[in-house]
């Protein structure tokens, strides 16, 4: 009864919205899921531009790892995902939302430090901090670790860039991240950064929607607000 409930209120929500729409005016509530990078890096700023020229339209902001954003996109739960980008079903739309690259974030005083660049092969072995076990980077990291033949086994594990951030701040090891978690967390004299030298470094974030027509007046707002650079 419950869930039967849930699909009322939310097809009558819906209904609203498009008796709305017909008017002219784009109002709503719009479900975001986002990965952690994106909301710590480059959404903000684009939801408050968003926010400026649509103040009728709520947010519904749900942070989550970039296959479950797939997922709620695909099942419908969520109206907007942003993510890392990679090949989709052909149920899903996609727009480029951000480019991301990967960094090595070290503590001031450590050996590689005084390298200019570094590779993965170069720090695997010497205390790498995981983030998020079974996330976008932690799999992409242990498929490079493969390739390489060599084993991944972090010194340790957290489930946030801030933490891993602090822990590579304690001198507890090196981290690999995203450019806007560093930025965002790491922007002291406390870290040194280096780029990561691999060609699968650059990394993009992309919009996610449903293919489906029409798409609410809000959502199709949205879209071309986070395609544009805040």
């Amino acid at each position: 009864m419950y869930e039967g409930a849930q699909r009322i209120e939310s097809d009558l929500s819906r209904l609203v919205q498009e008796v709305w729409s017909t008017s002219g005016q784009i109002v709503g509530t719009i479900r975001l899921y986002a990965n952690p990078s994106a909301i710590v890096g480059y959404l903000p700023e684009r939801l408050r531009k968003f926010s400026d020229q649509y103040p009728e339209v709520s947010i519904e902001l749900s942070e989550q790892r970039s296959r479950d954003v797939l997922r709620a996109c695909l099942d419908d739960r969520a109206d907007v995902g942003i993510a890392v980008a990679m090949d989709v079903s052909n149920g899903l739309d996609a727009w480029t939302f951000a480019s991301d690259p990967l960094i090595v974030l070290l503590p001031t005083v450590h050996p590689l430090t005084g390298r200019k660049k570094l590779r993965l092969k170069d720090i695997i072995g010497g205390g790498l901090v995981g983030i998020q076990s079974g996330g976008a980077l932690d799999q992409l990291l242990r498929e490079k670790a493969t390739m390489l033949k060599v084993s991944f086994k972090p010194k340790l594990i957290v489930d946030s860039f801030d933490a891993a951030c602090r822990m590579v701040e304690a001198g507890l090891g090196v981290a690999i991240l995203p450019t806007s978690a560093a930025t965002a967390f790491a922007g002291t004299d406390r870290f040194a950064i280096r780029p990561l030298d691999e060609d699968w470094a650059p990394r993009l974030l992309s919009i996610y929607a449903l293919q489906k027509q029409p798409r609410a007046p809000a959502v199709e707002a949205l879209i071309r607000v986070l395609q544009a650079p805040a």
